[in-house]
């Protein structure tokens, strides 16, 4: 499943593709460091962005899992096991950005 690249993103990478062309790369660069497949690193980038409380990366990585072949209640089930690291609140605010991108949002 692909979904659509955001607008702020498709429009930074028009205006500076070189840039963008090297963060993909250090991203591919990344994902080919290790043994994790494609799905176990998906998640783990969701479980990093809910971590940090960065909403826009949250989405994005939401997004790159659905991709990934992640189902979205895999998806969840990350947002909802923070809950005794972040915190309830977290996990719920984690699990409405999740589920931001399950609505298409």
């Amino acid at each position: 499943m692909r979904l659509p690249i955001p607008k702020t993103y498709g429009a930074m990478k028009k205006k500076h593709p070189r840039l963008i062309a090297a963060y993909e790369a250090l991203g591919e660069a990344c994902k080919d460091a290790g043994p994790l497949d494609a799905k176990a690193s998906a998640l783990v980038k969701l479980a990093l962005a809910i971590g940090v409380a960065h909403e826009g990366a949250t989405h994005s990585a939401a997004r790159k899992a659905l991709e990934a072949g992640c189902s979205p209640e895999e998806l969840l089930h990350v947002a909802t096991l923070g809950t005794t690291t972040l915190g309830f609140p977290a996990m719920m605010r984690a699990r409405s950005w999740v589920q931001d991108v399950l609505d298409g949002n």
